[in-house]
């Protein structure tokens, strides 16, 4: 794995949770994930001036917004006064996820949000709006110059599907598409994440999480990722299945990706 012998990929903020590049590995038949080209992150609601300045130095041309329109209207980005990218997003709702799920008698809050999150990644697979998303998030990659950012409201359930697909079709091991998945947990950006969204979800509920419960919500799980792929390959076959047939990868972006991409 080459993420130990290189730069700590995430850029540092204070307002913008786990902003960081996820180029950087290796890939099958030698090569290494281009860096400085593609980034990922939660959103940019609560960024501070100096975290768009930071953002905005690293020359992002293209946006891929994976929230849906509610979403977005309720926490809508901050940007640069030189923000000039153009923003990719889906007019309706993108959410894989009931806007509520009772807990159930005797079950612990820890339970309950996992539940709630193999759930997420249950549904992702057979979303039309993710669907259209993923296809939109390719063809933004296959199209346009320059660095791209793709990121949801947490930047760890969408867009960690989102980063993985990628790195699948670049050539990255399966290994390494879970350790880049399972890299958010190591975010030093947490507690944006957690004052973002932990009092939404408690109000929404009607009780307090315990510490258990918020990070199954917060954090990311090799299960969650696993169930994904359990859910494509169950329909599909094989995973390059499923991005040809539904997303639309064929073998000619494939190329062309892996030679923009690939260094």
């Amino acid at each position: 794995m080459i993420r130990s012998e290189k730069p700590d990929p995430f850029i540092p903020t204070e307002g913008i949770h786990n902003l960081r590049d996820y180029g950087g590995y290796n890939v099958a038949g030698g090569g290494t994930i281009r860096t400085g080209l593609l980034f990922r992150s939660g959103q940019h609601v609560s960024a501070t001036d100096a975290d768009l300045e930071a953002f905005h130095s690293l020359d992002v041309r293209t946006i891929i917004d994976l929230r849906g329109n509610s979403e977005r209207e309720q926490h809508a980005c901050l940007r640069a006064p030189e923000f000039d990218a153009q923003v990719v997003y889906f007019d309706g709702e993108t959410s894989s996820s009931p806007p509520h799920m009772d807990v159930a008698p005797g079950t612990t809050t820890a339970e309950y949000a996992r539940q709630r999150m193999t759930a997420v990644y249950s549904r992702m697979p057979h979303n039309p709006a993710m669907i259209d998303m993923f296809g939109r998030y390719f063809r933004a990659l296959d199209e346009r110059d320059g660095g791209s950012l793709v990121h949801c409201f947490a930047g760890k359930d969408r867009t960690g599907v989102a980063a993985m697909m990628l790195m699948h079709v670049l050539g990255a091991s399966k290994d390494d598409q879970m350790h880049e998945f399972l890299l958010t947990n190591a975010a030093p950006t947490i507690n944006v994440l957690r004052d973002q969204s932990v009092p939404g979800i408690e109000a929404r509920l009607g009780l307090r999480l315990d510490e258990d419960a918020v990070r199954a919500l917060l954090e990311v799980h090799q299960d969650y990722l696993a169930r994904y792929w359990q859910e494509v390959e169950s329909e599909h076959g094989t995973l390059d299945a499923y991005l040809e047939s539904v997303i639309g990868v064929d073998d000619a972006m494939r190329e062309r990706l892996k030679a923009r991409f690939l260094a």
